[in-house]
């Protein structure tokens, strides 16, 4: 298979909560009401990017990865590693929770989630729910739970631009209203909501949640704790936003400038521009990047530039 950068066509998801900012900013398209998410790199059965121009113009990434396993890794893997989203927050999102490997394969056949958040923007005052209050364990907050007082077990951090948020497996959280951001994490679409405000649906009913599962998983952890699991894999360093064991995110500012990068065997290279324009360019052709754009760079495509006036996010695995 030719080793060149390719263009992703995003899967764009209708949920109740989302808003149509994807839709006037980031030039995502869909037939819902809204755009809460665009899986930007996604090869699932519940979604699957197709290839947008080139040689390969048309093909979903299921078919192009069946061609030649190495595109993504030179090691054994029995699933594509990662999904990678925006989304849209207009209304709060449940309060949530995701669990491990061992806990996701058992009951759902799927991998567990660690994710990370990058903060695109935010309304004054907008808020994330990360984590629970000091002292809050998995016992008081099922007594909350009985007792309709679970918002005020919840850790709320107002957020700002350019902010970046890990959440390991097990950790409570929750995206607030006026909240647009990318979001790099495991392949996987677990998850267990433990409240949801008694918000209704359309036609009426209360959201499904998932209490028992949720306070299975459930898991306490210190800043400290979830900074050493962030950085398990890298020392922090100014483009460095995450490495941990199942992905490395890096994020690239440009002023009419350039980052010299190299997508080697080990993996391939998810290219996000988040703002701006400019070129990713690889072996003298030239690709333009423009603001929610996504390219996938096969593993052992080798050395490549970004040029441009804006940010980009880079995962690799």
């Amino acid at each position: 298979m030719k080793r060149v950068p390719i263009k992703l066509s995003a899967i764009s998801k209708q949920i109740i909560w989302g808003g149509n900012r994807l839709r006037e900013e980031y030039n995502k398209k869909s037939d819902g009401e809204n755009i809460a998410e665009s899986w930007e790199l996604t090869v699932r059965g519940d979604g699957m990017n197709t290839i947008s121009g080139g040689e390969y113009d048309g093909w979903t990434m299921e078919d192009y990865l069946a061609k030649d396993s190495t595109l993504v890794t030179d090691m054994p893997y029995e699933r594509f590693p990662l999904l990678i989203k925006f989304i849209d927050a207009e209304a709060d999102l449940s309060i949530q929770v995701h669990p491990d490997d061992a806990y996701g394969l058992t009951h759902k056949n799927d991998l567990g989630k660690t994710e990370m958040w990058y903060i695109l923007d935010a309304k004054p005052g907008a808020k994330l729910v990360y984590g629970l209050k000091d002292g809050c364990s998995t016992e008081t907050l099922k007594a909350a739970l009985e007792n309709g007082t679970v918002e005020e077990q919840l850790n709320y951090v107002e957020v700002k631009k350019g902010e970046t948020y890990f959440i390991p497996h097990g950790l409570v959280h929750a995206i607030g209203a006026g909240i647009l951001l990318a979001e790099i994490q495991q392949n996987s679409n677990i998850t267990y909501r433990v409240y949801d405000y008694n918000r209704r649906q359309k036609d009426g009913s209360l959201r499904e949640l998932h209490v028992e599962d949720a306070l299975n998983v459930i898991l306490t952890r210190s800043e400290e704790e979830i900074d050493k699991i962030r950085f398990s894999r890298g020392a922090e360093d100014a483009s460095l936003l995450a490495a941990c064991e199942y992905f490395t995110v890096n994020r690239y500012e440009l002023t009419d400038s350039c980052v010299s990068l190299c997508a080697d065997a080990s993996s391939f290279h998810s290219v996000l521009c988040v703002d701006g324009e400019g070129y990713l360019t690889q072996g003298g052709e030239q690709y333009a990047l423009v603001k929610g754009d996504s390219y996938f760079v096969p593993a052992g495509t080798g050395d490549y530039e970004i040029r441009g006036t804006g940010t980009v996010i880079v995962s690799r695995i």
